[in-house]
């Protein structure tokens, strides 16, 4: 079992940064594979970024790359999101997520643990 926090969400105005946290706890989680997604308002669940358990691999969502970056912890039971040039319409619930396997993946079905989600809003 596995289990995921997120925080450092909040409140930021157009073009700014934040960043956000994932601890997670449990069996091996430094040999999970971990991934951040994200839900606006009336919208689906939408892939962000993604690392592999090592730190070697990592993915990106068209939408925030060269904005956004995945990173973990020397531990490996952290993962952060640096969130930067922030925009509006990046406004979320934003989820951690982890799943075993190899390499990296966009497809949320193939994460099998889930944080309680963090809100970030991004004012114009």
């Amino acid at each position: 079992q596995v289990q995921l926090v997120e925080s450092g969400g909040g409140l930021v105005q157009a073009g700014g940064s934040l960043r956000l946290s994932c601890a997670a706890s449990g069996r091996t989680v430094g040999s999970y594979n971990m991934g951040w997604f994200r839900q606006a308002p009336g919208k689906g669940r939408e892939f962000v970024a993604a690392i592999s358990w090592s730190g070697g691999s990592t993915g990106y969502a068209d939408s925030v790359k060269g904005r956004f970056t995945i990173s973990r912890g020397n531990a490996k039971n952290t993962v952060y999101l640096r969130m930067s040039s922030l925009k509006p319409e990046d406004t979320a619930v934003y989820y951690c997520a982890a799943r075993g396997g190899s390499g990296v993946s966009t497809r949320s079905d193939q994460y099998g643990y889930w944080g309680q989600g963090t809100q970030v809003t991004v004012s114009s």
